[in-house]
């Protein structure tokens, strides 16, 4: 397993108002990041679990089947965005690629990794628990300082 790195999170001078507003919700409390592949245990209830590889996934997922011929390909797609799931489809874009954001906006390094407050961050510790008393202790540390 790899070893828990903790350190305070930068904030990012030069994200624009637009970014700042579409992860605001988040801005707050525990976030999670990771990848389909590195599963995360033990995390709080509605703590935001993002993949960072959901856009590629759903990229792929869209793009499966698409002739070879560009024109027809446009085609395809026209059709694909006009479907009745399609809007549901659009939504889990939307959602991937804010969690995308909020991770480069806390200039997230590595994955799994559990961010608190945006202000704290543990890499490598894919059981949200135990990141979670890493960072209180370390909180802890710092307020008696």
């Amino acid at each position: 397993m790899p070893r828990s790195h903790l350190r305070r999170l930068a904030v990012r001078t030069l994200c624009s108002f637009t970014l700042m507003s579409l992860a605001g919700a988040a801005s707050a409390g525990v976030e999670v990041f990771t990848i389909a592949g590195l599963p995360v245990t033990n995390a709080p209830e509605n703590t935001p679990i993002v993949e960072l590889d959901a856009p590629a996934r759903l990229d792929a997922q869209i793009s499966q089947g698409l002739p070879g011929d560009p024109d027809q390909a446009r085609q395809a797609m026209r059709e694909r965005v006009s479907r009745p799931d399609w809007p549901e489809m659009k939504a889990r874009y939307q959602s991937a690629y804010t969690g995308l954001t909020r991770a480069w906006m806390l200039g997230i390094e590595k994955v799994p990794a559990v961010v608190v407050d945006g202000q704290y961050v543990v890499y490598g510790e894919p059981n949200v628990a135990r990141a979670l008393s890493t960072i209180d202790q370390a909180k802890r540390q710092e307020a008696g300082q």
